[in-house]
């Protein structure tokens, strides 16, 4: 008679899973009480299993389920990755990186008490912009300035501050969508303002403005199309006749978003300064993009606006700290000197992009016959410049198998390369890598070119 063998029910301790050295690199990566949490719920998952009802735990790998699950929870953390797609200001990607130099120098006073709201000269509290107001005057010829944490807060503390319950005018060819369902219209409603629309979507003339203005008309906003362009039969008013046509209590603000200043690289961009110039009572824009710093919205012009700007109780909501403001300061003291490190991505995107034909030939010929030459295009991007492209090279991988899978590998390294498809070939542009990145970037790519090699 065949005697019946017991089946094996039991499965490891989680004390006894979390002490292995397999998972020693997570539990530094994630904290010991996420790893055992980890631990506990695949361990649950096994147990209310079919199989482990039937079969008990005989051929159940719980480590590498738990490692499974380990990996997909580090892939959340935020490191650094490296930027193959041809988009310098790449919102999923951190947009602007700050130069390495520009982080250097704030690291002290970040490491250590600062003067963020305390005047040195006379010991009394102070405001929080510090130099930022002088540097910007400088820049910009602006006669003040507030920061906050982005544009978008710019945009609708603008119009929180100044115009709720009045009547605010856009061309209904700029009221835009950007990333995350930020509407024009919803962000105007949520302030308290009243839409008033005007002209079509690709004409609005001055004329259409001036004679939409009422008794109860706060504002005139005009807002950059950041991620779109409208070509063909279209016309866009002189902002200078608007600004001087204009009753004494309507403001004229100018989302300008990219920040454009004194770069020469993007024909169709109207500068922070001439805004200004033209008369813009405020000009509000993104402290990255552009002018590669932190993200910041930064709204610069007549400083009767900014002081109410800056007392409106909202504006404790969307100040930022002394990490954003330290670099922006160092940021703009460099830009002003006109040193390379005070360029933004951008501006240094676009001079690589000069050097990309000879290393798109080094790297073919190093890794041939897996990779081919591209003419490519990079792109400011970041909802910036939307119509502009500047010619690169990159590189094709040639490789067996579908290109979906090589580019979910080249993102599963471990400094993740972010490259993409294009007629289902996987592309590699060159523009956008860091030149502190090459290195990694080659020798990731010729260890996964190994695996093909016969």
């Amino acid at each position: 008679m065949a005697v019946k063998t017991a089946i094996n029910y039991r499965l490891p301790q989680v004390e006894q899973l979390l002490q292995h050295p397999s998972l020693q690199p997570y539990v530094l990566a994630l904290s010991r009480p996420v790893v055992t949490e980890i631990i506990r719920s695949q361990l649950t998952l096994i147990r209310q299993s079919e199989r482990f009802k039937v079969q008990g735990a005989e051929g159940i790998d719980v480590l590498a389920a738990v490692v499974k699950v380990c990996k997909v929870q580090q892939s959340k953390r935020q490191m650094r990755v490296l930027n193959a797609t041809g988009i310098a200001v790449h919102t999923n990607l951190g947009r602007s990186p700050i130069v390495t130099e520009i982080w250097d120098s704030v690291r002290e006073v970040n490491t250590g008490y600062s003067n963020l709201e305390l005047e040195l000269a006379t010991g009394k509290r102070g405001g929080r912009n510090g130099l930022l107001p002088t540097l910007v005057n400088a820049w910009l010829g602006a006669e003040d300035c507030v920061i906050v944490n982005n544009n978008a807060a710019s945009i609708y503390l603008i119009l929180h501050a100044l115009a709720a319950g009045k009547e605010v005018i856009v061309s209904r060819g700029e009221q835009i969508q950007i990333g995350g369902g930020f509407r024009i219209p919803d962000i105007l409603a949520l302030s308290g303002c009243k839409l008033v629309e005007v002209g079509t979507t690709n004409i609005t003339t001055s004329d259409d403005y001036i004679n939409a203005i009422t008794d109860n008309t706060a504002m005139v906003l005009m807002v950059h199309q950041s991620n779109f362009s409208i070509q063909g039969f279209t016309e866009s008013p002189d902002i200078q006749d608007v600004a001087k046509r204009l009753p004494e209590h309507v403001q004229l603000v100018v989302d300008q978003g990219s920040g454009l200043s004194s770069e020469q690289y993007a024909s169709s961009e109207t500068s922070l300064s001439r805004y200004l110039q033209m008369g813009a009572d405020l000009v509000c824009f993104s402290g990255d993009k552009i002018l590669g710093g932190p993200q910041a919205g930064i709204i610069a012009g007549r400083q009767g606006l900014t002081k109410i700007l800056a007392k409106n109780p909202m504006m404790r909501t969307f100040r930022p700290g002394r990490i954003v403001l330290s670099l922006l300061e160092e940021l703009l003291i460099r830009k002003l000197n006109q040193t390379p490190s005070g360029e933004g991505i951008a501006q240094h995107t676009l001079l690589r992009c000069q050097h990309t034909r000879a290393l798109a030939e080094r790297l073919v010929a190093k890794w041939a016959p897996y990779a081919e030459m591209v003419p490519m295009e990079m792109q400011v991007g970041g909802g910036s410049i939307p119509s502009e492209t500047y010619d690169c090279y990159g590189l094709a991988l040639l490789l067996p198998g579908k290109a979906q899978q090589h580019l979910d590998a080249l993102r599963a390294m471990p400094t993740p390369i972010i490259a993409y498809l294009h007629a289902d070939r996987l592309m590699l542009n060159l523009a956008t890598l860091l030149d502190d990145d090459l290195h990694h970037f080659e020798s990731q790519i010729e260890h996964y070119l190994q695996h093909f090699q016969k």
